[in-house]
C-alpha cells in the first residue's frame, strides 16, 4: 500500500512542477534557516575550544544594587576587587579565572590598521581555559605581579601583525604606542565564547582602569571551576550565601544581587535579567514564539498550496469514494503524500544547510567559528519535517475527505 502511495505521490509531484517547486522550496529554505540557526545554538551551549570545561564551570558576569524604595537601579560587571575578595574566598571552587570585558586598541602594520581585541587576565585564566598553544606559553601570576609587558596573541592577529614569520615568540607587538613582548600564541577562539575571545591577552596588572579599585562595579568577569560535574550545584549555593552578606558599596542602595550561572544562563541574563530573575523564561517565550511564527508562515503556505492541490483531483477522490473508498483511507494517503513530500523538502534543506555551513566557515563571516551538523541537529531538521507534514496535510486531506461524490464526480 505504502509503495502505492509512494508512486502516486510522485506523480502528483510531476504534474504540477511549479506548486511542486513552491513547496519544496517553502520547505527546504525553512530547514535550511532552522537548522543553520540550531548548528550556531549547539555551538553556543556546549562546550567548544577553549571553553571545554563548561560543565563544571559557572559565570559570573553581572552585578546589580538597587534602591527597593526609589526604583533605581545599577547593573554592571564585576570589579575585579569584588571577585577575589568574595568570589576567592570560596571554598568548593577549586579554580577561578578572571578576565576584563573585551577592549579595542589600535595597531599599525605600515599604512595598515589592524583593531586588537584585548582582555587582561590572571593566571589562572590559562589554567581554566583549554587554549591551545601553537607556540610559546602563557604568562604566569609572578610575571603579572611584575607588570611585565607581556602578549599572547591569536593565530589570527600573529598573521595580520606579523605576516608570513614563522616564529613570533620574543617578538614585540605595538597597540595604541605601547610595546609588549609575545610570549604565546594560541589558536583563535571562536567570537561566540565571549568569556575567552579576544586577539590578545595581556596581565591584569596592566589594565588601563583601576583594577585596585576597592567597589562592587567594575569591567571583569569570573569563570568558576568545580572539581566535579556533581560540586556545581553546591558551587552555586556557596556563591548565593555569600552574595547575601555583602554590601552594596552605596548608601543610596538597599540591595544587591549577583549570580553564578551556568554559561548560557549568564548570556541570557545579561540580556532579560533583572535582579533576581535570571529572565530565562522570558527568553524562553520570545523564542519559542519566534521559532513558531517562523514555520507557522510556510505551512500556511504550503496548506493553501495542498488544497489547490488535492481540490485538482476532485474527480479522482470521487471515483475512489464511489468504489467504497472511506475517509480514513483518503486522509491517509493524502497524509503520506504530503510527508514524502515534505520529507524529499528535508533532505534538500539538508544539503543546502550544508553547503550554508561549509560557506560560512570558509568566509570566517563569524571570527574562529566551526559550525558542523550533528546527529542532534539532524534530529531536530527530522522532527521539523513531520511538523511541516502533519500540520501542511491533515487540514487539507480533511476538507478533501468531505467531498461528496456526486459533487466530485461533477468536477470531472
Amino acid at each position: 500500500m505504502l509503495k502505492n502511495y509512494f508512486k502516486i505521490a510522485i506523480a502528483v509531484l510531476k504534474r504540477r512542477k511549479f506548486f511542486t517547486f513552491i513547496s519544496l522550496f517553502g520547505i527546504s529554505f525553512t530547514l535550511t534557516i532552522l537548522m543553520v540557526l540550531t548548528a550556531f545554538m549547539d555551538n553556543v551551549i556546549n562546550p567548544t575550544y577553549p571553553d571545554l570545561k563548561r560543565d563544571r564551570s559557572l559565570y559570573i558576569g553581572r552585578v546589580e544594587i538597587r534602591n527597593t524604595k526609589l526604583g533605581w537601579r545599577n547593573t554592571s560587571s564585576p570589579s575585579f576587587y569584588f571577585l577575589t575578595r568574595y568570589a576567592g574566598s570560596m571554598k568548593t571552587p577549586v579554580n577561578m579565572a578572571i578576565s576584563s570585558n573585551t577592549s579595542s586598541s589600535n595597531a599599525y602594520v605600515g599604512d595598515k590598521k589592524i583593531v586588537m581585541e584585548i582582555k587582561y587576565t590572571n593566571a589562572a585564566f590559562w589554567d581554566v581555559a583549554d587554549f591551545e598553544f601553537t607556540e610559546g606559553k602563557p604568562y604566569d601570576k609572578a610575571q603579572i605581579e611584575q607588570s611585565q609587558h607581556l602578549a599572547v596573541i591569536t593565530e589570527k592577529t600573529k598573521a595580520n601583525y606579523f605576516g608570513d614569520e614563522r616564529s613570533v615568540v620574543g617578538k614585540y607587538i605595538e597597540a595604541d604606542n605601547i610595546k609588549y613582548r609575545v610570549i604565546g600564541v594560541v589558536k583563535n577562539p571562536p567570537i561566540t565564547s565571549s568569556t575567552y575571545y579576544a586577539s590578545m591577552y595581556l596581565p591584569y596588572t596592566l589594565t588601563k582602569g583601576n583594577y585596585k579599585d576597592t567597589g562592587n562595579m567594575g569591567e571583569f568577569g569570573a569563570v568558576l571551576l568545580a572539581k566535579s560535574t556533581a560540586d556545581v550545584p553546591k558551587m552555586q549555593k556557596e556563591y548565593d550565601q555569600i552574595v547575601t552578606k555583602i554590601p552594596t558599596g552605596d548608601k543610596n542602595m538597599d540591595e544587591l544581587f549577583s549570580s553564578a550561572d551556568t554559561y548560557f544562563k549568564e548570556k541570557v541574563r545579561g540580556l532579560y535579567g533583572n535582579g533576581p530573575s535570571s529572565g530565562f523564561s522570558h527568553f524562553s517565550i520570545l523564542f519559542g514564539a519566534a521559532i513558531f511564527l517562523f514555520m507557522l508562515l510556510p505551512t500556511i503556505n504550503l496548506v493553501n498550496i495542498n488544497i489547490t492541490r488535492i481540490m485538482e483531483r476532485s474527480s479522482e477522490i470521487g471515483v475512489r469514494k464511489a468504489f467504497g473508498a472511506s475517509s480514513k483511507t483518503l486522509v491517509y494517503q493524502f497524509i503520506i503524500e504530503n510527508l514524502i513530500l515534505t520529507g524529499i523538502g528535508g533532505l534538500l534543506g539538508v544539503l543546502l544547510s550544508t553547503l550554508a555551513l561549509y560557506f560560512i566557515n570558509q568566509s570566517d563571516f563569524l571570527d574562529g567559528l566551526h559550525l558542523t551538523l550533528n546527529f542532534t541537529i539532524l534530529f531536530y531538521g527530522l522532527i521539523a519535517c513531520l511538523v511541516f507534514g502533519i500540520l501542511s496535510g491533515v487540514y487539507p486531506a480533511w476538507r478533501m475527505s468531505k467531498l461528496a461524490i456526486v459533487k466530485a464526480l461533477k468536477a470531472q
